[in-house]
């Protein structure tokens, strides 16, 4: 049964501790705490638009897409970037900083659209979109983020 939701671990440590150093660790520590998040879940579609990328994310879960657009409504205005995962693993995140991204709302979830009016920005972009429709359509994960927060994760 596919639930709505996906549970995403946000990664407690960072900076310094994340890399070891100034934390003196022994062999078989573990974190004492996880930091996890439920994230919608949504069906991916990526396309190339005139001057950048669409992506829509869609949930029939009425739940989920409202914790989705929600999620949107909070954190627009920020830096929108895409991880792509296999098996756990991420294999390539975009961020898209060379466009301005905006957010439209659906009947069924949401619309982020990452323009440039810059020729060679508008490229990259939608070079960004090629590879990641590729991934997706090969049975990569899609994990959109707004802030770096997860706004939904999915596959086409």
């Amino acid at each position: 049964m596919k639930t709505g939701t996906m549970m995403v671990d946000r990664g407690g440590m960072t900076g310094m501790a994340a890399s070891g150093i100034g934390t003196p660790m022994t062999t078989g520590t573990m974190p004492t705490t996880t930091n996890w998040m439920m994230v919608p879940r949504a069906t991916i579609k990526m396309e190339k638009c005139s001057g950048g990328m669409k992506i829509t994310c869609s949930c029939d879960d009425a739940l989920a897409c409202s914790m989705m657009q929600n999620l949107c409504t909070m954190l627009a205005g920020g830096m929108c970037s895409c991880c792509m995962m296999m098996n756990g693993m991420m294999v390539c995140c975009c961020n898209l900083t060379m466009g301005m991204c905006k957010i439209d709302m659906t009947d069924k979830g949401c619309v982020v659209t990452c323009t440039s009016g810059d020729a060679k920005c508008c490229e990259i972009i939608q070079a960004c979109c090629d590879c990641m429709t590729c991934m997706l359509k090969d049975g990569c994960t899609c994990c959109v983020m707004m802030n770096n927060n997860p706004i939904c994760c999915g596959c086409c």
